[in-house]
């Protein structure tokens, strides 16, 4: 069974940067796309991005376009989340996910069948 790990969070100010980062156990896992989800205190389970595996291709939430950024280094077996401009909303525990479904982005935590643990971002002054 392939695990996903990520790695990375931590308390920082506004304004400040951080970046994510998501390794996945085994190289031959053949995940189509993998995401980045958010779940903040009390609250859903919210769409962060997105990259298709081998094409790259990259979709983004509303809430974070702009200021996240998320890619992949196909030799390292490991996705990022290069987050900039941290608001106090920003505050959640951060989850990489993983489908090996041939579809399109979906913004549905359920549509994908692999996730890590996740790690606390927590944004504050």
């Amino acid at each position: 069974q392939v695990q996903l790990v990520e790695s990375g969070g931590g308390v920082v100010q506004p304004g400040d940067s951080l970046r994510l980062s998501c390794a996945a156990s085994e190289g031959t896992f053949s995940r189509y796309a993998m995401v980045w989800f958010r779940q903040p205190p009390g609250k859903d389970r919210e769409f962060v991005a997105a990259i298709t595996w081998n094409y790259g291709s990259v979709v983004y939430g509303a809430s974070v376009k702009g200021r996240f950024a998320i890619y992949r280094d196909k030799a390292k077996n490991s996705m990022y989340l290069e987050m900039d401009t941290l608001r106090p909303e920003d505050t959640a525990v951060y989850y990489c996910a993983a489908t090996t479904r041939v579809e399109p982005i979906s913004f549905d935590p359920s549509r994908y069948d692999y996730w890590g643990r996740g790690t606390q971002v927590t944004v504050s002054s």
